[in-house]
Formats: C-alpha cells, sequence, structure tokens
C-alpha cells in the first residue's frame, strides 16, 4: 500500500508537474486540497514561504500605493489651495491694476488741467511783462519829458534870472534904512565907485529870498538884485571877480549870478573838480549857465557834462593823474544815490 501510495503520489506530482500553466502572469500554481495533501513537506515549505512572500510583496504594494495615494491626494490638496491662492493673487492683482490705471487716468487728467492752467499762467504772465514793459517805457518816457520839460523850465528861469545879481552874507535887517536898492548902491560905492556913478545902471527890483525868514535859520537871506540889462550884470560881476574881496561896511559878502535851482545843482557839481583844477594852476571858470572851463596844454577847453570831461581825461595822462580821485569820489557819489532810489 505504501508503495501504491506513493506511486499515486508520483503520478500526480507527474501530472502536476506536467501540466502546462496557461496564465503566464499568475506567479502561484492553483492547487486542490488533495493534491496538497499529496505534495512532499518541502514542496509544502516552499509552497508556503512563497505564499508569505508573495502576501508580504502584495502587503508591500497596497502600503506603497496607499502612500502613493495619500501623496498624490497632499499634492492635490497642495494643488488645490495653491489654485485658490493664485485665483486670489489674481483676482487682487486685476483690483490693484484696475486701481493704478484708475489712478493713472487720474493723474493724467490732472496734469491735463495742469498744463492748460500752466499755459493760462504763461500767458497771463507774458500779458503781464508785456504791460510791465509798456509801463517802464511809458514812465521812461515820462521821466524824459520830466526832464526836458525841468530843462525848459530851468532855461526860462534862467533867462528870466538872466539880469540877476545875487548878493549873499547881508545881515538881516541891515535894509530898514536904506531899503535892499539902497544897500546895493552902497555896495558899489563901497567897492567900485567907478560903477556907482554910472548913471545907466538901475535896479529894477531888489527882494530877499525865500520870502519868508526862517528864525532857525543862522546864515541870512540872499538878496535878489533884478538890474535893467544883463551888459550891466556882467560888467558888475566881472569887477567883483577882478577884486575878489568885496564888502559891506567892512564885512564880507559874495556877489554872484542868480540861477534857478537846477542851474545851481549843475554848478555845484563842478565844485571839487575846479577847486583841483585851480590848485594846479589851471585857471578853471564855471561859465553860463552850468559850464566848466580850465587851461590844459595852453588850450581853453570846456565841457558840458561829466562824461564829456571823463572821456577827454582818458586822453590825457596828466590830467587823469590829476583828476582821478575827484573823479572816482563823484563816480562812488553818484553810485550810492542810484542805489538809494
Amino acid at each position: 500500500m505504501p508503495n501504491n501510495k506513493r506511486k499515486n503520489r508520483g503520478n500526480k506530482n507527474k501530472e502536476v508537474t506536467m501540466t502546462p500553466s496557461n496564465e503566464k502572469d499568475t506567479p502561484i500554481q492553483d492547487y486542490e486540497d488533495d493534491d496538497i495533501e499529496e505534495m512532499q513537506e518541502a514542496d509544502l515549505k516552499k509552497l508556503i514561504r512563497t505564499l508569505r512572500s508573495s502576501q508580504k510583496q502584495i502587503l508591500e504594494l497596497h502600503k506603497s500605493l496607499m502612500d502613493k495615494i495619500e501623496n498624490l491626494s497632499r499634492e492635490n490638496e497642495i494643488l488645490r489651495r495653491n489654485q485658490n491662492e493664485t485665483k486670489q493673487l489674481v483676482q487682487q492683482e486685476t483690483v490693484i491694476v484696475t486701481e493704478v490705471k484708475n489712478s493713472i487716468d487720474q493723474m493724467k487728467n490732472t496734469i491735463e488741467s495742469l498744463t492748460n492752467r500752466m499755459g493760462e499762467a504763461e500767458e497771463r504772465i507774458s500779458d503781464l511783462e508785456d504791460r510791465e514793459q509798456e509801463r517802464i517805457q511809458s514812465d521812461q518816457r515820462k521821466e524824459e519829458e520830466i526832464r526836458n520839460l525841468k530843462h525848459i523850465v530851468g532855461n526860462l528861469q534862467d533867462t528870466i534870472k538872466k539880469p540877476n545879481i545875487r548878493v549873499l552874507g547881508v545881515p538881516e535887517g541891515m535894509e530898514r534904512e536904506k531899503g535892499l536898492e539902497g544897500l546895493f548902491s552902497e555896495i558899489l560905492a563901497e567897492n567900485f565907485p567907478g560903477l556907482e556913478k554910472d548913471r545907466e545902471i538901475l535896479v529894477q527890483e531888489a527882494h530877499r529870498t525865500p520870502n519868508k525868514h526862517d528864525q532857525k535859520r543862522s546864515s541870512p537871506r540872499h538878496v535878489v538884485i533884478k538890474l535893467s540889462t544883463v551888459k550891466h550884470k556882467e560888467k558888475i560881476l566881472k569887477c567883483a571877480r577882478e577884486k575878489r574881496q568885496i564888502t559891506l561896511r567892512g564885512s564880507p559878502i559874495r556877489l554872484t549870478a542868480d540861477f534857478s535851482s537846477e542851474t545851481l545843482k549843475a554848478r555845484r557839481e563842478w565844485r571839487d573838480i575846479a577847486q583841483v583844477l585851480r590848485e594846479n594852476n589851471c585857471q578853471p571858470r564855471i561859465l553860463y549857465p552850468a559850464k566848466l572851463s580850465f587851461v590844459n596844454e595852453g588850450e581853453i577847453k570846456t565841457f558840458h557834462c561829466k562824461q564829456k570831461l571823463k572821456e577827454f581825461v582818458a586822453t590825457r595822462p596828466a590830467l587823469q593823474k590829476m583828476l582821478k580821485d575827484v573823479l572816482h569820489t563823484e563816480t562812488q557819489k553818484h553810485g550810492h544815490q542810484y542805489e538809494r532810489r
């Protein structure tokens, strides 16, 4: 019996081994319970090991698949969150872009408005500048007209005053006895005896200037004598220049021509220059109405304004050295006057 059993087992084993497998993808052979009982112990152990290994592989594969599924799920969740965040960022960026576009549009409108206003302001400024230029030109014309009128008035006053002699230094009240005309006759008799007997010298008018006496003023008012002719005035003044020292009752006085305020101002401006020329024996004279005359290198030179004098001095080194300080002082004086204006 045992031999039969082993034969039968061998036959069965042979059947088992000889049975071809049609399923190439199945690693484990299917066995019937009876077949398993008839299998050898070694084959059974091998089968068990194979089953355990396959089970382990299946479990590992299952675990690996579950890990991959879990990872995929996490990645999918992260991706979904990222998509949501991206959507939110896109929405925020869209809002920001819209706000920026609106801001840019507002800035463009503001810039356009400012440009228009600047254009209007520039036009107004241009108009104001034109008006200012017109006003300046008008003021310059008016100033020129005023200067011309002052010059004309001064010439008229000088023409009217041309026969006059101005007497300086006559004490106030001295005219009470003889009057101003009597005092003038006394001056002629005391200083120019020959002229006092000249019947042609007639005094048309005599008065003090200004009309009202200022008690605070220490010096006496001037006496203005109007003669009948200019020739007599010039004759008397010539004698006065020759005599140099003129007196009234022993007290020194001065005789000068009578000029307008403008002419007097112009004549005073020559005073310092004439003094320097006199110290250097250049024989300076201030001619009518306000011209400077002096001798230079044997020739008589006459100037009606300082600019012409400066131009001439620039060509004469010796004269330039002589008048350097006084002309420089005059230039500074006029500069300070211009700054004050």
